[in-house]
């Protein structure tokens, strides 16, 4: 059957999902879908039975807006996404929103929409492929063996991400990994002749990739031997460079940003049906067209084919294999329960504890951790030294060597944060990268769809607050917490000592259904004192640290991180005066609030309305928990530059000034000003 037919299933199951939505974007499925066509048909290794299968090929959709392309290709190879499906494009609670959503839609491996994130995606996904691959493959056994593709667009080429990610993709010499440019010249405010004139060619060839320039997008003899040279180089990733026309078909808006983001119109859709000579109605498509494109068959034989390898490296290598499949299905090794609860205890019950900054108590953790949990995938955004990323058995993993298990991503943190999340999705890694916590704001859109998307993505953040000191407000972080805190999906562990710190590494680990960031010091804390059954409580985000011999508290302190020994010494100070103060250690505000009413009655009672929180960071965010009675002692400006201890002191976070607004509570003085 001529490829241009099929190609044209494709456009017009775009064209009527987008038409009957009245909502999308028909210029690139239009101009991609002859690509497409040829990559899934000729080369794509899946199986829409199995869509998790390990080893299959990774497609991912960095221009996201293109979703209805990816929808279609779907829908024709025989994934679990009906006809009806696509009539639903768009809508509430559909299987197609307007961007392709991982674990929404079978076969969508990433979400994808904002622009650029994809290919950075897509870098992690080839990196650990190929890591995996080193780690597992032994000789005439590849159980490891697989291309990840990407399409994106000029948008996602003028997004700064593209530069950090794919140059590291060409640093680690990733050949499985190969980029479509649909090259149409259009973005939504038109052509973009006078704002993206770069060598894009030469910006690539410059990061170590192959580059294949000038590809007729809409003839397949050049697509088909595009591919076959992109898969022949093995040591470089490849960028293929497609000329296409954008709404291709349309005879009033091809070529013109008018079909980038909006229907085509009745009308329009009627002369483009005349034009390519597509006489089926509305989200019609004929059998014969149906069974050329089904891969289901051929799926589940090439999957087949690799359950028998593996059936025989099981026999050849029942270590490595039971291992590997350990890691894939995100199962724990055996005694990890044990051995972290042992290792939690040993710090608490260790005799004069030293004090050390959380960011120290956590590569000791990782250190710990490490001998367990060989997945455990880390790396810095330049920062190694001061985030304590790298654990005592860490091995680089550089251009020549791959085997390792942690990255320098060079100062990077939207592309590094982007590729774990890559990393994350393929599967066989537990990502983790570090930087200091005020630089999380450039990687802020990566967090958000590590939330988004609810994978295994930990984000380590050192330096947390005024307390990193001479280098002043612009590494000072201040509103970082509330914005990490007020994400959905996300938890943020701020621990206030060794021990709450392995209990956060804990949880971030085991947490399987979305992502961690994990606020660390830079000043040394002291250990506090706890009991076996509060060892315990930890993992509830919030707990009581001490208590007052008065079952019901005069007023109750709640405090996280590096506060917490500020708020033990002000409840020390005023239980000793015979005042009935309770301290709720909060390392994790959003775990706290998923626990039932009775627990947050047992350590907040609503009764008592008197409250007082003290955190070094924006105080708005802490209003809720205050209530009309309590007071915040935290920080509604930037920072200064100045050492750590006279920020403090500058701040109000001083044993005095803090006794004073807790005893105005007391004595129910109202204090309008607090410093």
């Amino acid at each position: 059957m001529e490829e241009r037919l099929l190609a044209n299933a494709i456009r017009f199951l775009s064209i009527d999902s987008i038409e009957k939505a009245n909502s999308g974007h028909p210029g690139s499925p239009l101009g991609m879908a002859d690509v497409a066509t040829v990559l899934w048909r000729n080369f794509l290794k899946h199986n829409p039975i199995d869509p998790n299968w390990i080893n299959r090929d990774r497609f991912i959709l960095s221009n996201g807006h293109s979703s209805m392309l990816l929808y279609a290709l779907l829908h024709l190879t025989g994934y679990d996404l009906s006809i009806q499906d696509l009539k639903n494009f768009r809508q509430l609670h559909s299987k197609t929103p307007g961007h392709p959503e991982y674990g929404c839609t079978p076969g969508v491996e990433v979400t994808s929409g904002p622009l650029g994130q994809g290919i950075a995606n897509a870098v992690g996904m080839a990196l650990a492929e190929k890591i995996l691959a080193t780690e597992f493959n032994r000789k005439n056994y590849p159980i490891i063996d697989h291309y990840t593709y990407v399409f994106l667009g000029d948008g996602c080429l003028m997004e700064g991400i593209s530069h950090e990610a794919c140059s590291l993709a060409g640093n680690f010499k990733l050949g499985k990994l190969i980029a479509f440019w649909d090259k149409n010249n259009i973005s939504i405010d038109g052509r973009i002749d006078d704002w993206f004139t770069d060598d894009t060619a030469s910006r690539f060839h410059s990061y170590g990739w192959q580059v294949i320039d000038d590809i007729d997008g809409h003839n397949f003899k050049q697509i088909n031997f595009a591919l076959n040279q992109a898969k022949n180089q093995k040591n470089k990733p490849t960028l293929l460079c497609f000329k296409t026309v954008i709404g291709y078909g349309s005879p009033n808006k091809a070529g013109h940003h008018d079909s980038h983001g909006s229907p085509l119109g009745k009308e329009e859709v009627a002369l483009t049906r005349k034009a390519l000579g597509w006489s089926y109605a509305p989200f019609e498509i004929p059998k014969l067209i149906y069974a050329q494109w089904n891969a289901s068959e051929k799926g589940k034989a090439i999957q087949a084919v690799w359950k028998k390898l593996f059936s025989e490296y099981q026999k050849d290598y029942p270590k490595e294999a039971t291992e590997f499949l350990r890691r894939i299905l995100n199962r724990f090794p055996k005694n990890w329960k044990k051995n972290t609860q042992d290792y939690v205890y040993k710090l608490q019950t260790q005799s004069s504890p030293a004090a050390i900054a959380t960011r120290q108590a956590s590569q000791k953790t990782l250190n710990y951790f490490a001998q367990w949990l060989p997945e455990l995938f880390g790396g810095s955004a330049d920062l190694s030294s001061s985030n304590l990323t790298r654990h005592n058995q860490a091995q680089d993993v550089t251009p020549s060597d791959v085997s390792g298990n942690y990255i320098h991503y060079g100062v990077r943190e939207f592309g590094m944060s982007a590729i774990m999340n890559g990393i994350a999705l393929h599967g066989g890694f537990i990502p983790y990268g570090g930087t200091f916590l005020v630089f999380m704001e450039y990687a802020r859109n990566a967090v958000r769809m590590a939330a988004l998307m609810k994978i295994r993505t930990i984000f380590v953040y050192t330096h947390d607050s005024i307390g990193l000191g001479e280098d002043g407000p612009t590494h000072q972080p201040i509103e970082q917490l509330a914005t990490l805190r007020l994400t959905p999906n996300m938890e943020t562990w701020r621990s206030c000592d060794q021990v709450e710190t392995a209990v956060s590494w804990q949880q971030a680990v085991e947490r399987l259904d979305g992502p961690t960031a994990l606020i660390f010091t830079r000043q040394s804390l002291v250990q506090q004192m706890r009991s076996a059954e509060q060892l315990q409580q930890i993992a509830k985000g919030g707990y009581i640290l001490q208590d007052c011999k008065n079952k019901q508290p005069d007023l109750i302190i709640i405090s996280s991180g590096s506060e917490v020994a500020l708020a033990m010494h002000v409840a020390t100070q005023l239980n000793e005066e015979g005042k009935h103060v309770r301290v709720v250690s909060m390392p994790c505000v959003e775990r706290f609030e998923k626990q039932d009413i009775a627990w947050k009655e047992s350590v907040l009672p609503f009764s008592v309305r008197k409250r007082f929180i003290i955190e070094a960071s924006i105080e708005g965010f802490w209003r809720g928990y205050a209530g009309l009675e309590g007071k915040v002692l935290g920080i509604k400006d930037f920072g200064k530059s100045a050492p750590a201890s006279v920020l403090f002191n500058y701040f109000g976070f001083t044993k005095e000034n803090a006794l004073s607004i807790a005893r105005s509570l007391l004595e129910n003085k109202s204090k309008n000003s607090i410093k």
